[in-house]
């Protein structure tokens, strides 16, 4: 591992929850004064991490919404300490029809993030049902009633792991980016996709569990020695996506950010326990496990039939397709016939036809 790219892990690391050395405010300069925002999966990594940087900034109202009750209560108790105003916690389900409609029918949100996601690669594997129903069907809900309520944008959170999917979880964050490609030019609802990489020290990301695994004595685990992932830091994924969301002037619906090259999780490991690790005595090793169910060696930001173009923005870039594939509505129709009781390998076979 050189010098420079030790360097980059280290900010990174830096800039994660895990292991930070700054906790100012960033300057924030957005004004979201008339606007009612919604956040769907707002107790997770980057929803919260939204919702902490949109109470620095002027906004109308504020509508955190997610299906974890603990993680949720957590950001509601942070918040009510701030004494922030015109800001509604709401415990439901993304799933849950009648509920988003009543929502999007009382408080009209205008913007939406849309982070809520079942993203565990493994796990989603072997419960692919659950995946289809919230990843696809879910994003599906929140799109269709954006439209009818005539909400002025959606950004949609996805993921590098919908590029030449292999996962259930790759492939149904590719099928939402679908159905959402297909809803912008006939709406007046503006539906802007954000691909990235990894959050280092999201919720259930490796950092957390590095951390862990060296309090307990254990191990270090890595799958492969060769395995590389894009990285980026939640605070900076953060100021990016509100900075998509606050200008109306994009020319192409899918985005994505400058990460860098790929780094090897390997090279993450040892800076991780260079940092954290201060007894000398007590050595922690690295333990290879091989790759999990769904896991690819390498990651790519964009398909062989895309390109990235430069934005007005150093750190943002246009993923653009060199032709235009998906002129027709997409049919779901063969994902809504699917049934918990399906075998996993059922369901990926359905889920591989449309990424192809």
């Amino acid at each position: 591992m050189n010098e420079t790219n030790s360097n980059r892990i280290k900010k990174l690391l830096n800039g994660s929850d895990v292991i930070r050395d700054n906790q100012n405010n960033p300057a924030l300069d957005f004004d979201f004064s008339n606007e009612t925002i919604l956040i769907t999966g707002a107790a997770g990594t980057i929803g919260s991490g939204l919702a902490k940087l949109l109470i620095h900034t002027p906004f109308k109202h504020l509508i955190l919404l997610d299906n974890a009750e603990t993680p949720l209560y957590y950001l509601q108790n942070e918040l009510e300490r701030l004494s922030i105003q015109n800001i509604d916690i709401i415990l439901s389900d993304i799933r849950y029809e009648d509920a988003m409609n009543d929502l999007f029918k009382n408080l009209k949100p205008s913007i939406i993030f849309h982070t809520a996601a079942y993203k565990h690669v493994p796990l989603m594997e072997s419960n692919p049902y659950e995946a289809v129903k919230l990843n696809i069907f879910g994003t599906k809900l929140l799109a269709d009633l954006a439209i009818q309520y005539q909400t002025k944008k959606m950004v949609f959170i996805s993921t590098d792991k919908a590029v030449h999917p292999i996962s259930v979880m790759g492939m149904t964050k590719r099928i939402a980016e679908m159905y959402l490609e297909h809803l912008n030019k006939p709406h007046q609802t503006q539906f802007v996709i954000t691909r990235f990489g990894n959050v280092l020290g999201s919720n259930g990301s490796l950092i957390p569990l590095f951390k862990k695994q060296i309090e307990r004595d254990q191990a270090i685990t890595v799958t492969d020695s060769d395995v590389s992932r894009y990285f980026i830091n939640k605070d900076k994924a953060c100021q990016l996506i509100l900075k998509i969301a606050h200008n109306d002037d994009w020319e192409y619906p899918v985005l994505t950010f400058d990460m860098g090259k790929p780094i090897k999780i390997m090279d993450v490991a040892k800076t991780f326990i260079k940092l954290h690790h201060t007894n000398t005595d007590n050595k922690i090793a690295i333990k290879l496990i091989g790759l999990r169910p769904g896991e690819k060696l390498h990651e790519d930001i964009i398909a062989t039939n895309e390109q990235l173009k430069p934005t007005q923005y150093q750190d943002i870039l246009y993923v653009v397709k060199n032709q235009d594939e998906y002129s027709k509505p997409l049919d779901l129709t063969s994902l809504q016939g699917i049934n918990s009781y399906q075998k996993p390998s059922e369901i990926k076979a359905i889920l591989s036809t449309y990424c192809r």
